[in-house]
């Protein structure tokens, strides 16, 4: 951990199980108004230790106090009770973000997320425009396109050999299996093959800024353009070159200075 940020580690308790969260925050907290903090949205086989890196870095570049949490289900957090809601997107901004916001008194955030997250990052957005005073995404899908259920067969197929879900276990636990039955059988299903961001929310009200790989193996740059259009106010996309899904991890300088420039 740099000398220049702090970090600490909390658990919320919720009715449905505990969630655990993580916050970076700047060791040399400078005097005047408090900036809003980042709240991290983790993607479909995420959670706070798959940010490695990251949040420290995204802390120490914007000055700003960075969260980060596990979904119910996912790393450290309770395993989740059943299977997941097909409207599981927008049940995580409606229902386990209160947690987050309760805890940490937010009355102003920026909210941040990659893949599945980005979605779930827009509808917190639209859903507190009172409090939600930037959104980015990365990696975010806006419906479901052939291209990303392409990528999720090819990844079920390979989680499918020797030692892969030992790659899960190492952060889930016994959660693992659920996991990834959570991601590809949610997405690859028929109920779910209709569903748009575009059709969750309405709008987004505050600035808005959608990053995306051009070689991004779950999503055509049509997502970031149709993330982009839902902006109020000022909306943009940026297609960062030799990128796939994992930008902040195959180019994080390109993204935290994207981040600081935009914020």
């Amino acid at each position: 951990m740099s000398s220049l940020v702090c970090a600490e580690t909390l658990w919320i308790d919720t009715p449905q199980g505990r969630l655990f969260t993580r916050r970076w925050f700047p060791a040399d907290v400078e005097h005047g108004p408090v900036k809003p903090p980042i709240i991290l949205f983790h993607d479909s086989l995420g959670c706070v230790e798959l940010w490695r890196d990251f949040p420290e870095r995204l802390c120490q570049a914007t000055k700003r106090e960075v969260i980060a949490y596990d979904r119910l289900g996912f790393g450290q957090s309770d395993p989740y009770p059943g299977s997941l809601p097909m409207d599981f997107i927008r049940d995580e901004a409606e229902r386990f973000f209160a947690f987050i916001r309760a805890e940490f008194q937010l009355d102003r955030f920026v909210a941040m997320g990659h893949s599945v997250g980005g979605a779930m990052a827009t509808v917190c957005a639209s859903l507190y425009p009172q409090d939600c005073v930037a959104l980015i995404t990365v990696s975010a899908q806006a419906f479901v396109e052939e291209q990303t259920l392409r990528g999720i067969r090819d990844a079920k197929v390979q989680f499918e050999g020797p030692g892969q879900m030992a790659r899960l276990e190492k952060y889930h636990g016994n959660k693992a299996p659920w996991v990834l039955f959570a991601w590809t059988d949610t997405w690859l299903s028929e109920a779910f093959s209709g569903w748009t961001l575009e059709g969750t929310i309405d709008a987004v009200h505050c600035p808005l800024l959608a990053l995306h790989g051009e070689h991004d193996e779950y999503g055509s740059v049509l997502h970031p353009k149709r993330i982009a259009r839902l902006a109020t106010a000022t909306g943009e996309y940026r297609i960062l070159e030799n990128c796939h899904h994992v930008p902040h991890r195959e180019a994080p300088d390109v993204v935290l200075d994207a981040v600081g420039r935009f914020l």
